[in-house]
């Protein structure tokens, strides 16, 4: 019982965290002159994704390199099918407003670097070094990007203001405290919603790397459910689909690369078979949103939801 209700306490955390995230990168922006999709692609991303992180280091530590390789391709997988999914079906996201092309080419070409990795059989300190690379080069066209907004004096927030609940005024050490309070909530929430899972699922007998699919998965993709269910009821479709794509990279990119100074990440033979292409499926599905400006209304969303949902029947098959 008590795994039960520590569960649902982690979930609660996550979604109080993901709505002090969204609140302060947003605001953020504003105050910076820096377009909401950027900071979403940076700061939202990279906070997002520390559960994924910290579980990975630890499956390693712990000798379970099937969680930790498990835990990030499912998130990849969950991230695109389920967190865009089912906040679709809560309010249509109007994607057709945002430009993530090359954010999104960036993930695509992320996403085939690790699959080309994952197919030497190991990830070792140097497949660590090469991913952590293209993290470097994302994050300098990010702010590349960034500054010659400023510079040309395109973004001052007249762009931002329709937003709901955006302050272009907000001072920082109130910024400060919703990205401190997200940034300290969305780990804590996801490691105790994770770490209760897998008693339950133990309980079961199940694999670690259906454990890593499945369990650990969706759970550490919940702080991205939470601040993108909590972008879209707001409108801010921007920071919802900036935050899966940019947390997609930081997966791929730099919880894999962080983690193989832990110790080398052998890939189950599984993974190279199925489980990695469906991954790179799943990316696909965003073509029509990315580069046809289609928004993701509520019957995308019920097909995104469906897939993934056939997606871990088959896992656990």
């Amino acid at each position: 019982m008590i795994p039960w209700l520590l569960s649902a306490l982690g979930l609660v955390i996550l979604l109080l965290a993901g709505d002090a995230l969204v609140r302060g990168a947003v605001n953020l922006s504003l105050r910076l002159g820096v377009p909401a999709l950027i900071v979403s692609l940076t700061i939202v991303a990279c906070c997002t994704s520390a559960p994924e992180l910290l579980i990975s280091i630890s499956a390693i530590r712990d000798n379970l390199p099937g969680i930790a390789l498990g835990n990030v391709v499912g998130s990849n997988t969950a991230n695109v099918l389920l967190v865009l999914g089912l906040p679709a079906m809560l309010a249509a996201l109007h994607t057709s407003e945002c430009d993530t092309r090359k954010t999104y080419v960036f993930m695509l070409v992320a996403s085939l670097l690790f699959i080309g990795l994952a197919f030497l059989g190991v990830f070792t300190m140097w497949s660590g070094l090469v991913l952590l690379a293209g993290l470097g080069v994302m994050l300098w066209d990010s702010f590349c990007e960034a500054r010659a907004h400023r510079n040309n004096n395109r973004c001052d927030g007249s762009e931002l203001e329709e937003i709901e609940e955006a302050d272009p005024n907000m001072p920082y050490w109130r910024i400060g405290i919703f990205l401190v309070l997200g940034l300290i909530g969305l780990p804590l929430g996801a490691n105790l919603l994770v770490e209760n899972a897998s008693i339950i699922a133990r309980m079961y007998n199940v694999s670690e790397t259906v454990i890593g699919l499945t369990l650990v998965a969706v759970g550490t993709s919940l702080p991205e459910l939470a601040t993108t269910v909590m972008a879209a009821l707001r409108r801010q479709a921007d920071v919802a689909l900036g935050n899966v794509i940019g947390s997609n990279m930081f997966n791929l990119l730099a919880i894999i690369g962080i983690a193989t100074f832990f110790g080398p990440i052998p890939v189950d033979p599984e993974f190279l078979r199925f489980d990695l292409w469906v991954m790179l499926g799943a990316s696909i599905l965003l073509v029509p949103f990315v580069f046809l400006r289609q928004d993701i209304t509520r019957l995308w969303g019920i097909v995104l939801t469906l897939l993934y949902m056939a997606y871990i029947a088959a896992v656990l098959i």
